[in-house]
């Protein structure tokens, strides 16, 4: 369990923060990007959850989406080692395979999509659109870390002490799980507004007036 005791710390005033191995890195490093993105997309599926007033069986779904995204952002903040005196938090794939199964279930509940969508109809889905469109955001963040950085794992890298030559590389699994959840996120979108009104279809050079005032 983490044992948080106090919240503020001091340490990053320097413009520095530390990663989950302990060595420190700029905050606009392209890896705490990418796991800052994570949050925020976190939170954005929290702001769904909580006042979108989704069905259970999605809640629920969103629930475990949203403690996986802890895992990937504790993924994204361990640079990859060879060897690790305590070996960190890594993206299974099986959850990317849960994703894909649910994917693949609620679409069944749907229509054929023939249209480009708008967010909106009920809050709940605008709200998944909006978390949508911030996972994606995240996996840009975590390709843009992994070009960085690389998949390797850094030889030797046993201890904390930052070392610029072996920064160690990014896990990939995260930018695929990241790129699933919008896919899922986009179709519980749509699922929110079943009942509701269904889709909202974009019209291109719709929502004027057909003679407008001068």
């Amino acid at each position: 369990m983490v044992n948080i005791t106090r919240v503020y710390t001091r340490t990053g005033d320097d413009g520095t923060t530390a990663l989950g191995d302990f060595s420190r890195t700029s905050k606009v490093d392209p890896r705490l990007e990418a796991y800052a993105d994570v949050n925020e997309a976190n939170a954005a599926i929290g702001i769904a959850v909580a006042a979108g007033d989704l069905r259970d069986d999605v809640a629920k779904t969103l629930t475990r989406v949203q403690n996986d995204l802890f895992d990937v952002g504790a993924d994204l903040c361990n640079p990859l080692a060879d060897a690790y005196e305590y070996p960190p938090l890594r993206v299974q794939p099986q959850w990317i395979e849960e994703l894909e199964a649910d994917c693949d279930r609620y679409q069944e509940e749907l229509e054929k999509l023939r249209s480009f969508i708008l967010p909106g109809g009920s809050a709940g889905s605008a709200y998944l659109h909006l978390a949508t469109t911030i996972v994606r955001r995240a996996e840009r963040s975590t390709w843009a870390a992994i070009e960085t950085y690389g998949t390797e794992a850094a030889p030797g890298r046993k201890d904390p002490a930052h070392d610029p030559e072996h920064p160690g590389g990014v896990n990939p699994m995260t930018a695929k799980y990241l790129n699933r959840l919008s896919d899922l996120l986009f179709i519980l979108a749509r699922v929110a507004n079943l009942g509701r009104g269904g889709d909202v279809l974009w019209q291109p050079g719709g929502g004027r007036e057909e003679n407008p005032k001068n």
